[in-house]
């Protein structure tokens, strides 16, 4: 019988793209594709997956979260995660969740097949750049990433106050700044790291590492 594969990325380029790839393999079946990650869970009984290809960035409902859910209410599905990022604490994150697998978007076809089938026979896999980021931060005791956010001195002690839940006029008068430049430097994070508000901001930051 053909593996059964679902899909859940909130592009629909990525989602075509895998569709493509997977299609001259005979030994695979795609039962379940996506760009509505809410929708997944309503899904899963119904299309019954053997392995979940995950986008780990998804504006309506996190991929980090959505693996750990999948995890635990559909233990048998094995799970591979998607991401343009190569980031420790994500790759990490993703595996504590349940993950089996760990993949960049610009996997190649024979390379995503190989990682399929490796995590329904049961066994881990991991994009070779993945691992030697892991093997790299694990020998130097340091974070490494393939994927960084740069921000300024001004804008990281701007988010470390905000995750405090300082209001823009109580960092102002911290800082000793204009609430029009505190202002400017939360747009500009909420920019940098993609997100659309407070929490979010918060959230992506401690994700990322750049708060703890």
């Amino acid at each position: 019988m053909p593996i059964r594969i679902a899909i859940t990325d909130d592009h629909l380029l990525v989602i075509s793209g895998l569709k493509a790839m997977l299609a001259p393999y005979p030994q695979f079946e795609l039962v379940y594709d996506s760009n509505i990650p809410t929708a997944l869970m309503d899904a899963l009984p119904k299309v019954q997956p053997d392995v979940l290809l995950l986008d780990i960035q998804m504006p309506d409902l996190d991929g980090l979260e959505l693996c750990k859910m999948v995890k635990k209410n559909h233990p048998a599905v094995r799970i591979i995660a998607l991401s343009s990022f190569m980031e420790s604490h994500y790759i990490k994150q993703m595996l504590r969740n349940g993950a089996s697998g760990y993949l960049l978007k610009n996997v190649t076809p024979p390379k995503l097949c190989e990682a399929i089938e490796t995590v329904y026979a049961g066994e881990a896999y991991l994009d070779e750049s993945v691992k030697h980021l892991l093997l790299d931060e694990m020998l130097t005791g340091q974070k490494r990433s393939g994927y960084s956010i740069p921000l300024t001195r001004r804008e990281k002690e701007i988010l470390k106050l905000i995750a405090e839940e300082y209001s823009n006029q109580e960092i102002a008068d911290t800082l000793f700044i204009s609430l029009r430049t505190v202002e400017t430097h939360r747009l500009n994070l909420t920019q940098k790291l993609a997100v659309k508000n407070t929490a979010g901001l918060v959230k992506e930051a401690y994700k990322r590492g750049l708060i703890e």
